[in-house]
């Protein structure tokens, strides 16, 4: 049996093997908060990398916009009083030094005159649910033949509510689906509703919880078993070194030869 020493140096080294992987950084971009904004109105565009070091260039139309505040791997771009020359398309890059090593995808950012009044969203599942639960978001509008949209906070991708029901479900949720959603209406002359009320969704995953404390424990069960047998191996060690009793009695018997 391999010492505990060396077990745990061996399970160091693999982790460090699976640390040392290379894979190129990816960057997530996203509008905070969602949706259409007015003339006049604000809003936040974040990108995110799982990055060291390096630098993030914000870019509009192939053009390098001047000001953009980071902290390691996030990156904001602040738009105050929008006005519609703040429309188009936004890519975020990441260099190291000169070097370009990754960009985002284009994010469109709307400004338009909101003209419509906001919608309802509501939530028929109730705000928590376990993971694998059927979830669906409702958006109430009281103005005819519109299209809806739903947005959760932090995601680019963009969600069609179904014309004339205004549902969206989720037939089995997972825990990348928690967060806040809001919604937003359009009519068939291009004419935008504010947004809607705020939703937040908790998924709780009780599945991964107990897979987790689970591989603990055994990890833990192993590590004293291992620990408990090195433990057993010395002490056998430390007994085949020492005199026996024979001998010992051996050793305190005066010989009356001498």
């Amino acid at each position: 049996m391999l010492p505990v020493t060396r077990v745990l140096a061996l399970g160091a080294w693999l982790v460090s093997l699976g640390e040392a992987t290379p894979s190129g950084p990816t960057i997530s971009i996203f509008q905070k908060p969602p949706g259409v904004i007015p003339p006049g109105g604000s809003t936040t565009i974040y990108c995110i990398c799982q990055c060291s070091s390096g630098s993030f260039r914000m870019y509009k139309g192939g053009h390098q916009l001047p000001t953009l505040e980071q902290s390691g791997g996030r990156a904001e771009f602040s738009i105050s009083n929008a006005t519609y020359e703040d429309r188009g398309s936004y890519v975020c890059h990441y260099l190291e030094g000169d070097t370009e090593l990754a960009r985002s995808t284009g994010l469109e950012v709307f400004v338009e005159e909101l003209r419509l009044p906001g919608p309802n969203l509501s939530v028929l599942s109730g705000h928590e649910v376990d993971v694998g639960a059927e979830v669906m978001f409702r958006c109430t509008t009281t103005q005819p033949s519109t299209s809806c949209y739903l947005y959760l906070e932090g995601q680019m991708e963009v969600l069609l509510f179904l014309r004339d029901q205004g549902n969206h479900n989720f037939s089995l949720v997972q825990k990348g689906h928690s967060g806040r959603y809001s919604c937003q209406c359009m009519n068939g002359w291009k004419e935008w509703s504010a947004v809607s009320n705020t939703l937040d969704l908790v998924v709780r995953d009780y599945t991964l919880c107990n897979a987790v404390r689970l591989a603990l424990a055994a990890a833990l069960l192993l590590l004293l078993g291992l620990i408990a047998a090195e433990a057993a191996r010395g002490r056998c060690r430390g007994w085949g070194s020492r005199p026996g009793p024979a001998a010992l009695i051996a050793l305190r018997t005066p010989r009356w030869d001498q």
